[in-house]
């Protein structure tokens, strides 16, 4: 681990490490201190950290299962790189759950959701102004998932939750089309708008934009790195 990476961390000491590493690996791969494909050093993150090479394995164990690290046998865990085709199917099921949400809230949003929503919104716009990439990528998620959790559906719920992970590694990826505060707060406002309408149809085609804009600035973004990856 180099003097780079190992900067922002802070010694852990407290009983629930493991969470508490993984959050720290998290934070950090989604500000990019490790790029897709890194080795993460055991070693130089205990020492980082200030914890033994246990919770590391332990919490980069976790991560493996939420999408974020690979691990390969005897070589240790990487952080992974989505290729095209995950991407692909990540925004595929990403779409299914919230345009399910927003056909639904378009006859059932309240007044109390929507005002809920415009607030997550402000916030969003003043975690992009702050430069914090991660807490960025965090309010974006607290707005999709407020969105979901006004439907009401708790297991519709609990598959955003689960796909949330990976799509930290995909908000990540598209930071440029989220650069300015202006711009995220048209983009979410288009689909407050849709909501308030009452359209289902326009609500439709609100959140299939949103997604879709995303999906294949992504996608576009990851084909053209690896052209010219094999280029050279």
């Amino acid at each position: 681990m180099s003097e780079s990476q190992s900067e922002g961390f802070r010694a852990i000491r407290s009983p629930n490490l493991v969470d508490q590493v993984a959050d720290h690996l998290t934070e950090a791969i989604i500000a990019g201190r490790f790029i897709p494909g890194e080795r993460l050093s055991e070693v130089g993150l205990a020492r980082a950290l200030g914890v033994s090479r246990a919770p590391i394995r332990e919490a980069a164990r976790l991560l493996e299962s939420r999408g974020l690290l690979v691990s390969q046998p005897r070589r240790g865990f990487f952080v992974r790189a989505l290729d095209a085709g995950e991407l692909e199917d990540i925004f595929d099921l990403r779409l299914c759950l919230e345009r399910h949400a927003m056909e639904h809230l378009a006859h059932a949003c309240s007044a109390e959701a929507l005002r809920a929503l415009h607030r997550q919104v402000e916030v969003l716009c003043e975690a992009a102004a702050s430069g914090s990439e991660s807490r960025r990528i965090e309010e974006d998620l607290a707005f999709h998932r407020m969105m979901i959790a006004a439907v009401g559906n708790r297991r519709l719920l609990k598959g955003f939750d689960d796909l949330a992970h990976e799509l930290r590694l995909c908000i990540t990826l598209i930071t440029k089309t989220h650069e300015d505060p202006d711009t995220i707060a048209d983009c979410h406002h288009l689909l407050l708008d849709a909501l308030a309408s009452g359209d289902p149809a326009r609500c439709r085609e609100a959140i299939d934009y949103h997604i879709g804009v995303a999906r294949d600035y992504v996608v576009r973004g990851v084909v053209e790195s690896r052209a010219e990856t094999l280029a050279h």
